[in-house]
């Protein structure tokens, strides 16, 4: 339509949502359908948080808040980060925000100029790109392949950076990977953006707390304090506290920057849900033991998907240090037909494959800038992943 924006050309439609929806509505049909395709925790948000939600209705906390952040939850994410970080913040480099992909946004709506680069590395985040290309910014992908563990090494990165270069985007552990950085791995990586002092990091460790067999977990900031002013450090209750649907992300960085991003969300979406805020304040602050028993739970779950998709043939299934999800090439099975006839060229072919003959919903490996692979979400029950696992095998033996 001709009166729409030229600017939404420049991006697309999240593939993650939309594999979803597709799932959905294939099972409203009828069709019996496992879906693998969203970045959602089964578990249910803890009781302590919803009765914070609720207390903070009945105390008529239901008003405008502060653009960026109740003192509250400003309060709280300054101890979140101190606690487990060792980072140090005063509230005004706190910016709470309506989920981590409004804080992204914020912070390249605010940063971003016609010609400015954005480093992401390869497989990413659906989000990163088309964010960027929103703000007027260009993604110049560092690919980080299957040989490299989907990490990049301090020489992709050194090659990477030019004058106009703004940002990496810097996602541990990883969503589609599950990949995380060491420390050693981390410091590598700084020594490089040590010397090019234009280059600020947005350190996105929304899976922080998803990690698996002793990874220690550290943020860029916390490894690299050389860098600190110049990093954004992103994170949010949705992941490691079952709190999708609350939408609440923050960040911790520069008083400029920070500053700059509540200007953006004033005139945006304003403050976050002042509910939601108050559901944060006790997500941080009260009970974490949980946080070990869920992250344990996930690990049960990665074995087993790891375990099936490796037996599948054509596939090789890497094991993740942390997220929920499972990246496997799927190289061994390009070129071959399905029994239908259909010749599997692309990871969508596959997935279409496994969606339509198999019921198994997934995310193909182009949608997150790295094929042939594609994205297993193990944010569901064993029995389904187990269901859902034996029927890729089952796909992948009847490719000729």
């Amino acid at each position: 339509m001709s009166f729409l924006s030229l600017s939404l050309n420049r991006i697309k439609p999240s593939p993650t949502m939309a594999v979803t929806a597709k799932a959905a509505e294939l099972k409203a049909s009828g069709k019996d359908v496992i879906g693998l395709g969203a970045g959602e925790p089964d578990f249910d948000t803890p009781d302590n948080i919803k009765d914070a939600a609720i207390a903070a209705i009945r105390a008529g906390d239901t008003k405008y808040t502060k653009v960026d952040g109740t003192p509250a939850c400003k309060a709280a994410v300054i101890e979140k980060f101190k606690r487990e970080n060792g980072l140090s913040f005063e509230p005004n480099q706190i910016s709470v925000n309506s989920g981590g992909k409004h804080t992204i946004y914020n912070a390249m709506m605010a940063t971003l100029n016609p010609g400015d680069e954005v480093l992401i590395p390869t497989p990413y985040w659906v989000s990163y790109p088309d964010i960027t290309l929103l703000a007027g910014g260009t993604p110049v992908f560092v690919e980080a392949s299957l040989a490299t563990g989907f990490k990049i090494t301090p020489e992709a990165l050194e090659a990477a950076i030019t004058p106009k270069t703004k940002w990496l985007i810097f996602n541990s552990p990883s969503n589609p990977s599950g990949a995380a950085y060491t420390e050693a791995e981390i410091k590598a990586l700084g020594a490089v953006l040590e010397r090019h002092d234009h280059v600020w990091v947005f350190a996105d460790d929304i899976y922080e707390h998803i990690i698996y067999e002793g990874f220690q977990f550290k943020t860029f900031a916390e490894v690299v304090p050389s860098i600190a002013h110049r990093t954004l450090t992103m994170n949010g209750v949705a992941k490691a506290y079952a709190m999708t649907g609350w939408r609440i992300g923050y960040a911790g960085g520069d008083a400029a920057l920070i500053k700059a991003m509540a200007k953006v969300q004033s005139q945006s979406t304003s403050n976050p849900c002042s509910i939601s805020q108050a559901a944060t304040v006790e997500a941080l602050m009260g009970p974490q033991d949980f946080l070990a028993e869920r992250a344990a739970v996930f690990q049960t779950r990665r074995d087993l998907v790891v375990d099936m998709l490796s037996q599948a043939e054509g596939l090789d299934c890497p094991t993740p240090e942390g997220a929920f999800y499972v990246y496997p090439s799927i190289a061994g099975c390009i070129g071959k037909s399905t029994p239908g006839g259909k010749r599997i060229e692309t990871d969508e072919d596959f997935v279409t494959y496994i969606l339509e003959d198999y019921g198994v919903a997934a995310v193909h490996g182009e949608a997150f800038g790295l094929s042939p692979h594609f994205r297993v979400s193990y944010a569901t029950s064993t029995e389904a992943l187990t269901e859902a696992c034996g029927r890729i095998q089952d796909a992948c033996a009847k490719l000729k």
